[in-house]
């Protein structure tokens, strides 16, 4: 069966368990996939033709990424963090994060700056949140991809995935609360001191940037009444809308 190929071909069944985490890691990343939703992999095999091995191997790399928590007999579902985790996790940004740009900005290259650039630009113009969220992320995975220390990176990039919906929010409730496009200013900030090469102001910014949304986060749990989490109310379904069901139980 051609099912089980896979599991006879090395390769075959190595692409297609980084085709089958590369379209989750897009779902959840976009806010297709809600925090909390439940992955039933007998239909996640099913979507793909794929046996549970290759499946199995996506969710474990997700689970890698920050993505997906998976649990013995209890299955696996999108990961969750709620707003007391997440301001820990902005905390713990705020003091890695200024060291992955000051060892970055030494080493990125002219055309590097100049791609940077061109996002800032694009940031200013883009009329969707989804597009914003991706292209932030972006901007700021890149402002630290020539630090040269993979530990560092994979951690920051676990952290972003983690609150990853906390980020949307708050743009969508901040800056983004009269409509697109908008502006902000502390990007170009961030980008003049690459541009100049000044790690000092670089690392002082980014700290500030990040403290930023965790000041707003911790503002409105504290005058909310309930802590700030992504809706889990049912959207509607797209390309992987059969293969996750309901919320995490504890069964």
């Amino acid at each position: 069966m051609a099912r089980d190929a896979p599991e006879d071909d090395p390769d075959a069944g190595r692409l297609m368990s980084a085709r089958i985490a590369g379209e989750i890691r897009s779902a959840v990343l976009s806010g297709e996939m809600r925090p909390g939703t439940r992955i039933r992999q007998e239909l996640l095999a099913a979507h793909f033709g794929a046996s549970r091995i290759p499946v199995r191997e996506a969710l474990k790399q997700l689970e890698n990424e920050g993505l997906v928590v998976m649990a013995p007999n209890r299955g696996a579902w999108i990961a969750d963090v709620n707003s007391e985790e997440s301001i820990e996790i902005y905390k713990i940004r705020e003091a890695v994060e200024p060291l992955a740009i000051g060892e970055s900005v030494p080493n990125l290259t002219d055309g590097d700056i100049e791609t940077l650039d061109r996002i800032v630009r694009e940031l200013e113009h883009v009329m969707t949140l989804e597009e914003y969220i991706k292209l932030d992320r972006e901007f700021h995975l890149r402002t630290y991809s020539r630090a040269g220390m993979p530990q560092l990176l994979a951690m920051v990039e676990r952290f972003w995935n983690s609150t990853q919906h906390f980020r949307r929010q708050f743009v969508s409730e901040t800056y983004a609360k009269d409509g697109f496009p908008f502006s902000d200013p502390q990007h170009v900030l961030i980008m003049d001191a690459i541009r100049a090469r000044d790690v000092e102001a670089a690392q002082v910014l980014v700290r500030l940037h990040i403290r930023r949304t965790r000041v707003v986060i911790q503002t409105t749990e504290k005058g909310a009444a309930r802590p700030i989490v992504a809706s889990r109310v049912a959207q509607p379904q797209a390309h992987l809308g059969s293969v996750y069901r309901g919320k995490r139980t504890n069964e």
